[in-house]
């Protein structure tokens, strides 16, 4: 049985002085595709509807293995995952819990 995993954007952070120096004059200094506090559903371990491609490429295998029942011995919670989108100008923190 594979479940669903609610994705929660946890923070933005923002990385300083290494922005100021390779960002193009276009970006932003916060990704503009999420905002704190809002949530996401997975649903068959698919990708959320409105949620962006390259972040679900750096969460995803950590979505799928609490889908499969998989628990991480580092995190506290059981059903429970801290994980990062990998924009090193820009990164995004998702909180991902699996709904039982």
């Amino acid at each position: 049985m594979v479940s669903d995993v609610k994705i929660t954007v946890a923070a933005m952070l923002k990385p300083g002085p290494i922005f100021k120096e390779l960002a193009a004059g276009t970006v932003t200094p916060e990704c503009g595709r999420f905002k704190v506090g809002t949530e996401y559903t997975s649903k068959a371990l698919n990708i959320p509807d409105g949620f962006c491609a390259w972040a679900w490429a750096d969460i995803q295998r950590d979505v799928a293995h609490l889908a499969m029942g998989g628990d991480f011995p580092w995190i506290s919670k059981k059903g429970s995952m801290v994980s990062c989108c990998t924009d090193g100008l820009r990164p995004v923190v998702f909180k991902l819990e699996r709904i039982e």
